[in-house]
This record gives structure tokens, sequence and C-alpha cells, in this order.
């Protein structure tokens, strides 16, 4: 049997339906949550209270949870565990279960988004340009080879928190003084495009990439979109990913500036538009349960419908005497 621990499910309700659904007659979904009131949970056969992540010996209490429950995989939907999960890759697999998850280095590359940009440039692959130092950055802006506006944004961190977009050198040195671990970062002017790809645990192989073009975006996440396919860019995406040697599912960032893409940032997780890609036949879940068996997965890149536009909308749970 099959059984599948979720990390931090909080309100990722979609993602938990779709373990559970492709688990059904044959393994089990369990969610973990530092809060009761984390809808996600309760769409789990199975749900575990556990301490925060910060807090002294969370790590020891998930691997005992791990053991207990005879885990076969574990996977987490928020960016900090991710790099618990990959750093004590070891200790999970030393008790049967497989932490999904890319190793170490290219956890760290995607939550520190200057050594991303760096790789990108030694590697051949447009990005958008990058600056530690203002006065490198003020230097370029009297050669004209970058403008205003720029984004002002930290070196690590998710979600699109403290990012400024700013016009001018005044705003830039306040922003910079006010606070530490800031870059500067040219402001893309084109189109947005997110990709959900799968890398196969056991081949290495990339087997699935979706794309789907951005139309809103809230708080770092897509908010509606709509389904698009695109040889030039299915091509780029395997070389990136093959280049930078991810794991299991990641999504990617890109922007399409003059007819040429530029790769922005990678998170080493579903992200939060994923349940687009299910709906236009992606099956991510499938894809790890059968790696979880000891199989192979097979090559379906571009292998669903395309046009097929999402909008996120809110839902509720009502619970009764938490």
């Amino acid at each position: 049997m099959i059984t599948i621990i979720i990390l931090s499910a909080g309100t990722r309700n979609k993602v938990v339906q779709y373990f559970s659904k492709a688990l059904e007659g044959h393994g089990r979904v369990i969610a973990t949550d530092c809060s009761k009131l984390a809808p996600a949970i309760y769409e789990a056969g199975n749900y575990h209270i556990v301490p925060r992540m910060d807090e002294p010996g969370y790590l020891e209490h998930i691997l005992e949870l791990c053991e207990r429950e005879r885990a076969t995989g574990i996977l987490s939907l928020i960016d900090p565990e991710l790099t618990l999960l990959a750093e004590n890759k070891d200790k999970f697999l030393k008790i049967g279960c497989t932490p999904i998850v890319s190793d170490p280095e290219q956890v760290a590359m995607c939550f520190d988004k200057y050594l991303m940009f760096t790789f990108l440039k030694e590697h051949g692959f447009r990005t958008a340009k990058s600056y530690l130092y203002r006065k490198v950055f003020y230097n370029d802006i009297e050669t004209g080879k970058i403008n205003f506006p720029v984004f002002v944004k930290p070196v690590r961190g998710s979600a699109s928190i403290n990012i400024n977009k700013v016009n001018s050198i005044r705003e830039v040195d306040l922003l910079m003084d006010l606070y530490e671990d800031l870059m500067i970062q040219e402001y893309m002017d084109g189109v947005e495009y997110g990709a959900d790809v799968y890398i196969d645990l056991i081949s290495g192989e990339i087997i699935s990439i979706f794309i789907k073009e951005k139309i809103k975006m809230r708080a770092g996440e897509t908010d509606k979109a709509v389904s698009v396919k695109d040889e030039t860019l299915f091509a780029l995406i395997e070389e990136f990913v093959r280049q930078a040697g991810f794991r299991g599912i990641i999504d990617i960032d890109i922007f399409k500036v003059n007819d040429e893409y530029y790769i922005s940032e990678v998170n080493p997780r579903f992200g939060g538009g994923y349940p687009h890609a299910y709906a236009c036949g992606v099956n991510i879940p499938e894809f790890i349960i059968n790696n979880l068996q000891g199989n192979k997965n097979g090559t379906v890149i571009g292998h669903y419908q395309e046009n097929i536009y999402m909008m996120k909308y809110n839902e509720i749970m009502i619970k009764e005497g938490l």
C-alpha cells in the first residue's frame, strides 16, 4: 500500500484531493498542518496536527510520524520545508520514505534569486538583469544598459512579499538603506508564462511540461490563465531543467519580451496554479505514485488540452467543534 504524507497542507485542498483520488482503493493520503483551521487536512484520509516547522524537534517529529504511518513518500507545499526535506533526504530514505523534492543544491538555488540569476547567465539562458550592488546598477543606468522602472526585492523570499516596483535612484536608495539582503532586478515588460514540470524520480528524465499564459496575478500566484503550447518554449524548458538537475515537481516562471524567452524563477514544489494543469489532463500525483511503486513514467510532454482557461475563486469549508 502506498502512503503519502503531505506536509503543511494549509489551504491547498485541490492537491490533497488529487492524491486522494489517485490512491483510492490502493493507498492513502495523510495531511499535516500546525493548525486545525487548515482546511486541506480534512480532504485527506487522516491528518495530524504537528508543531510549527521552526520549533525544536520538528524534524524528529516528522520522521517518527513517517515511521509510525509507514509512509512511502512525503512532500511539502510550503517553501521553507523543502529545504528541510532536501537536506535530510537520507534520513527519510533510511526509514523507507521518499521525499519528493530536488536535491539541496537545486532547492537552495531556487530560494536565492541572485544565485539563480548567476546560474542562468553562466549557462547561456536569457534572464532579467540582476544586481546585488547599487554601484554596478547605477553605472548600467548611466550607460543605458538598464532603465527604470526596476524591482527591488529580497534576495530570498516567496509569494511576492516585499517586492517594490521603483522609478528612481532615490527610491532604490531608500529601500536598500532601510532593509538588508535586497537586490535590484530588471522589470520584464512582456507576457508571463508558468510551466508545471515533472522530472521522473527514477530515470531523471523530463516527462511532462504544462504551459499556461498568465492573465492575472494575485499575491504571487496565478489568478487567471489559459493553457498554451509552444515547441520553442518546451525545448527551452527541457534544456534548462536538464542542466539544472531538478527532480520531481517544479514550477517555472518565464517571460516573453520581444519574441525572446527569459527564465525568471523556479519553485521546487507544486505551484499554486497546478489545478489548471490537472484540469487539462496533467496528472502529476499519478506520476509520483508510479515512481513510488518503482516504475518509470513515459514521456508525455505537451499532452494536454490547449486554450483552456483557469479562473480562481473563493470557497469555504464549515466544521463543527474542532
